[in-house]
């Protein structure tokens, strides 16, 4: 259900499926006294950020998608990609995995370019896909499809034995999920099977996990239970990129909000900036709110609150055809 690219990893904190500690987030580690800005004392100034994207341009069909994309993650940030539907988003996280090809400049994962493909080091890169039915196709316990993320073409046989299982189950145990590990992931909820989704990338215990509007079509207590396992999981110093219609639920663990338009990058800073009490409501189509009722928190009365529309009023009456008359008119 996963590709081979795309999976978590762990650190100071709680443990990963492997067992083994993640290094701690560059966030939670300390400052660097020069720039005020937090530092890894492990990872050091050198070490190769996680994703470096350089000059993209894409190109799908005879449609230009995206344009002039410079953006680089570094180890232990949390990113959304905030923009409207169609804005490139999804579009730019596939261009990142490699799905997608660049027409112009380039994409490097951990050091590596995306279009070596054999080069890149997907094990270390967590992907959780826009939530398809992960209850479609062949019926599947979530202990089965989480020990899926085991496979890839050089290792076929990945899931199997006790390992993968105990593997598979500390995975769905960080999603709060172990205790349905036996149960076909047909019956769930919505925000379970997604929860599955990230057991599954997480399985193989990734240093920069990469997740597709993980909050869309769940509903609230869902999306809280989502932002928990997300926030918990960046504690213990995982990179995490989240496409995001907006930020909602996972305001907390947001620390850097990139916001795309049309294809091109019009926004990239603090994820404070667009906090409600913040952020331009006049501008929420860029933002991501495609409508007044699509955006949960207040809007203040001004200049700043969206434009009103009004749909035009409809009636059934059918007009008479040209040249009748009606009852009663004289000729």
């Amino acid at each position: 259900m996963t590709s081979d690219p795309p999976t978590a990893s762990g650190g100071n904190g709680p443990a990963t499926p492997s067992g083994t500690p993640r290094a701690a987030s560059p966030a939670r580690s300390g400052e660097n006294p020069a720039t005020g800005s937090a530092e890894s004392p492990l990872a050091g100034p050198a070490a190769v950020p996680p994703v470096v994207v350089t000059g993209l341009s894409v190109v799908l069909g005879s449609t230009l998608i995206l344009s002039g994309i410079d953006l680089t993650v570094t180890s232990g940030e949390s990113v959304a990609l905030l923009g409207a539907n169609g804005s490139g988003k999804s579009t730019l996280v596939k261009t990142v995995l490699g799905l997608n090809p660049a027409r112009t400049g380039s994409v490097r994962l951990f050091g590596h370019d995306v279009e070596r493909r054999s080069r890149v080091p997907w094990s270390r890169i967590g992907y959780v896909p826009q939530r398809v039915a992960a209850a479609s196709g062949v019926p599947a316990t979530a202990l089965e499809v989480v020990r899926s993320g085991l496979l890839g073409p050089r290792r076929l046989f990945a899931d199997r034995g006790r390992r993968a299982r105990e593997r598979a189950m500390t995975a769905l145990d960080a999603v709060g999920l172990a205790h349905r590990a036996r149960d076909h992931v047909q019956v769930f909820s919505g925000g379970q099977a997604q929860r599955v989704l990230i057991a599954r990338a997480l399985v193989r215990d990734p240093e920069l996990l990469i997740l597709d509007e993980p909050l869309a079509g769940i509903d609230r207590a869902s999306r809280q239970a989502l932002a928990g396992i997300l926030t918990s999981l960046h504690e213990t110093g995982l990179t995490l990129i989240t496409v995001l219609h907006e930020m909602g639920e996972l305001s907390d663990v947001v620390e850097r909000a990139v916001v795309l338009d049309e294809g091109r990058i019009r926004h990239d800073g603090t994820a404070r900036d667009l906090a409600p009490s913040r952020h331009d409501h006049a501008q929420h189509d860029v933002v991501g709110h495609d409508r007044l009722d699509d955006c949960e928190h207040g809007h203040p009365h001004g200049r700043t609150a969206p434009t009103a529309h009004h749909a035009p009023a409809l009636t059934t009456r059918v007009p008479p055809p040209p040249g009748s008359r009606r009852r009663g008119e004289c000729s």
